[in-house]
């Protein structure tokens, strides 16, 4: 499945209804470290995504504080799958 801008409107974040976007590569890049670190965190008991695997994307919710993972090109816009955006550019 691929994103494409026409569904990319549609999307929206499961706790607050707001507009995501594709973050940028520089916020991916640091997201990905932090996936490899084992230190991006999501509250999910039984994720639906695989921390092991590499993040083909993430989609950003407009106030920036919330992250989404897409794996497989899908996005995984469960509630408890949202991790904290904490990076620093």
């Amino acid at each position: 499945m691929s994103i494409t801008p026409e569904l990319l409107e549609l999307l929206r974040c499961p706790q607050t209804g707001q507009r995501l976007v594709f973050a940028a590569p520089q916020i991916l890049t640091q997201l990905e470290a932090q996936r490899r670190a084992g230190t991006l965190r999501i509250e999910a008991i039984q994720p639906q995504w695989n921390p092991g695997e590499p993040l083909d994307a993430v989609l950003i919710r407009e106030d920036g504080r919330v992250g989404y993972p897409v794996q497989g090109g899908i996005p995984i816009l469960l509630p408890d799958h949202g991790f904290p955006i904490c990076i620093s550019l």
